[in-house]
């Protein structure tokens, strides 16, 4: 399926009003794995209050030990503090990496901004070495402006 069509589809979602927030995210994360074939783990990550961590929130895909991350620490906790897109192309290149699952092999994190401020973010996990290129950014860019509008 292509990018456009999945983004009205994460409109849809956001826009039911019959839904919870969470219910939302997580429609949101079994979309985007269940039809992009290199989305193999999708979830979304939370700042914890005022603490310099993030705290895992909806997500589809196998199960993590990471529902904690120090800011600073590995790629989420580095796009907490940069404030920028991180892609990764090979994950065992990268000194900071928080090893998910053995299997896991690139992973792209985009921040998620309300009024300028950045409250999370979307983390992917792909098994495919260098999945992901500028068009998994836009497009996971525009996912994150639809999920800060419930917000």
């Amino acid at each position: 399926m292509e990018y456009t069509a999945l983004l009205g589809q994460v409109q849809q979602i956001c826009a039911n009003a019959a839904t919870t927030k969470t219910e939302k995210l997580q429609a949101i994360c079994d979309l985007l794995k269940e039809n992009i074939s290199y989305y193999d783990w999708v979830g979304f990550y939370f700042r914890n209050g005022d603490k310099e961590e993030l705290i895992l929130g909806p997500y589809a895909g196998a199960e993590t030990d990471h529902t904690v991350i120090p800011f600073g620490k590995g790629i989420c906790g580095q796009v907490a503090v940069s404030n920028q897109n991180f892609v990764v192309p090979d994950v065992s290149a990268q000194d900071n990496y928080i090893a998910c699952s053995m299997t896991v092999k690139s992973e792209i994190v985009v921040p998620l901004f309300v009024n300028g401020a950045n409250i999370g973010q979307i983390d992917i996990d792909s098994e495919t070495l260098d999945a992901f290129g500028v068009a998994d950014e836009r497009f996971l860019e525009q996912v994150n402006v639809e999920v800060a509008k419930l917000y």
